[in-house]
């Protein structure tokens, strides 16, 4: 059973997109200053914490690295259209649905 926070499961890392990776890390670092303060005065009630946030770094820094290095894939972005720009309508797409579906059986 792996030790660490739930929201930072090895799946949810591989979505997120390097910023957000980094930004999760400078909030790990941060969070495992704190409980090392909170450890020096006395203060700290979960030991077992620490543990946990040094392995979601530890996390962090092997999906960075395997990015870097080609071994995992950066997820896709999905491009969304300009606000400016108008789509056709659903009866316009529908339309043109059976016409591909007709093409895709001839080639068959």
């Amino acid at each position: 059973m792996p030790v660490g926070s739930k929201e930072l499961a090895i799946t949810e890392l591989d979505t997120f997109e390097d910023a957000r990776l980094l930004e999760e890390l400078r909030k790990a670092k941060a969070e495992l200053f704190n409980l090392r303060f909170q450890s020096a005065t006395g203060q700290l009630e979960n030991h077992g914490r620490m543990g946990a946030v040094k392995k979601d770094i530890a996390r962090i820094y092997t999906v960075i690295r395997e990015r870097e290095l080609g071994i995992r894939a950066t997820p896709v972005v999905e491009q969304v259209p300009a606000k400016g720009r108008k789509t056709r309508g659903k009866a316009a797409d529908t339309a043109e649905e059976p016409a591909a579906a007709a093409e895709t059986e001839k080639e068959a």
